[in-house]
């Protein structure tokens, strides 16, 4: 059991995932408090883009407002696509060996070099360092860029999407870090820290031949 007391908004979450939409009446009998104070939950919940609302329209009256998770919201519950995932690999390399995996990583490496080049590919070096970490942050993994100075950039990984799988098969850390190479177009990235060895951060320093002043 849950040694931690849930909050209303959370038991608003919980039973939208249970029975995927539901009413303000439908959560006001569900959680037994007002409906001004179901409705001042479900406002803080749509403002934080956890929750959405829809309208079904009715044979009579007015349309009945109906309210469901968001994407963000569904990220709130557990699930095991990494648990899974590392099985996978595992059994792979039991059957083909670790060259399959070494193998398989460097496809995705190439697929992300190529999806990551066609948005850099007439922005400058600097530029590109930039949108490489619109990229990453897309992509979940909480990215910030810092200028060090005219020619050196630091960029911080404060997530990684795929932990387990990297912790696992180290090739996933050394294929972002060539995929980088490819994107920024310069061999000067090196990767200082990295959470699948214990650190805080995935930390990585671009040294570039050419670079703009920063901009803020």
């Amino acid at each position: 059991m849950n040694k931690t007391k849930k909050t209303t908004k959370d038991k608003i979450l919980e039973a939208l995932k249970i029975d995927v939409s539901l009413t303000v009446n439908d959560l006001t009998e569900r959680l037994k408090i007002t409906h001004m104070a179901v409705r001042k939950h479900l406002s803080t919940l749509e403002q934080d883009q956890l929750i959405q609302a829809k309208e079904v329209k009715q044979p009579m009256g007015r349309p009945l407002q109906v309210f469901s998770l968001t994407a963000e919201g569904e990220r709130l519950f557990p699930k095991n696509y990494e648990g899974i995932s590392v099985e996978f690999l595992q059994d792979i390399q039991d059957l083909h060996g670790k060259e399959t995996i070494d193998h398989l990583f460097q496809k995705r490496e190439q697929r992300l070099a190529a999806e990551y080049k066609a948005r850099v590919e007439h922005k400058r070096p600097t530029e590109r360092i930039y949108e490489l970490a619109r990229i990453q942050n897309e992509k979940g993994y909480m990215t910030d860029v810092h200028q060090l100075d005219e020619q050196t950039f630091e960029l911080v990984e404060h997530n990684c999407p795929i932990l387990a799988i990297a912790k696992e098969f180290k090739t996933a850390c050394h294929c972002e870090t060539a995929m980088f190479k490819q994107v920024i177009g310069t061999e000067n990235v090196k990767r200082v820290s990295c959470k699948t060895e214990g650190d805080d951060h995935c930390k990585f320093l671009f040294a570039l031949k050419e670079a703009l002043p920063h901009s803020g």
